[in-house]
């Protein structure tokens, strides 16, 4: 079962699910807001949607949670859920375009996500597939739109329009991408003090004492300090 959505004629505030029935609750809440390439001030449609979504989840208690947003998302922390920040880019997940998607995880049984990852390909990669490219005169075929996310060539949406049909495939997670996540969510087998995970939030496994993966992840630790220290990293 789902949710109800806008496309669908739903709206996810009117939405209350009985308790107990969900293993997990997966949402996507509007990026926007959060968003590096906003050029508007925020709607506050952003925050409202976190906590719709934070609303749901209590209300089903669930066995874990999914969120998918952009790396800014605020933290949606749930109480009586472990949680956990993941960053992933498409690329590691064998995509051809490079995109960054940010997921937070809860356990109510403090299970951590393990992300499995492969080896980027060499460039050059392919531009990422955004929800605004279908309203632009240079953009690529619906087909190899679909294609660059994963989906099949001839992937239709009939009866949508151009600029509707880009948004609602670049609005997706890549299907490469959601297929990373769903296998880390069937493997659960660790709880959170039972490895020794990125400190980063990236979600891969470490050895000894260390406590970051990459160069990248170390970048990524000095980023979350520094918003820690102007008062950046809003908790829902």
């Amino acid at each position: 079962m789902r949710g109800p959505d806008l496309i669908f004629g739903g709206d996810i505030r009117s939405f209350n699910p009985p308790p107990g029935i969900f293993y997990g609750v997966i949402g996507g809440s509007p990026c926007q807001d959060f968003s590096k390439a906003r050029r508007t001030a925020p709607t506050g449609k952003g925050l409202e949607m976190l906590e719709e979504f934070k609303r749901v989840t209590i209300a089903a208690a669930p066995e874990w949670y999914i969120l998918e947003n952009v790396p800014e998302t605020p933290n949606l922390k749930i109480p009586e859920y472990h949680h956990q920040r993941i960053d992933l880019n498409a690329l590691e997940c064998g995509s051809s375009q490079r995109r960054l998607r940010h997921f937070q995880w809860g356990s109510r049984y403090d299970y951590t996500l393990i992300v499995e990852r492969i080896t980027p390909p060499p460039k050059p990669h392919k531009p990422p597939c955004l929800a605004s490219e279908g309203t632009k005169q240079e953009r690529r075929s619906f087909s190899d739109f679909c294609e660059d996310m994963d989906l099949p060539r001839q992937f239709k949406l009939p009866g949508w329009s151009n600029a509707f049909k880009y948004a609602a495939v670049g609005n997706g997670v890549p299907l490469k991408m959601g297929k990373t996540i769903a296998r880390a969510v069937k493997n659960l087998r660790f709880k959170y003090w039972e490895v020794n995970i990125c400190a980063c939030g990236c979600g891969r496994l470490l050895k000894g004492r260390k406590k970051s993966a990459s160069a990248s992840c170390r970048k990524r630790l000095q980023r979350q300090k520094a918003r820690a220290r102007v008062g950046q990293n809003i908790q829902l």
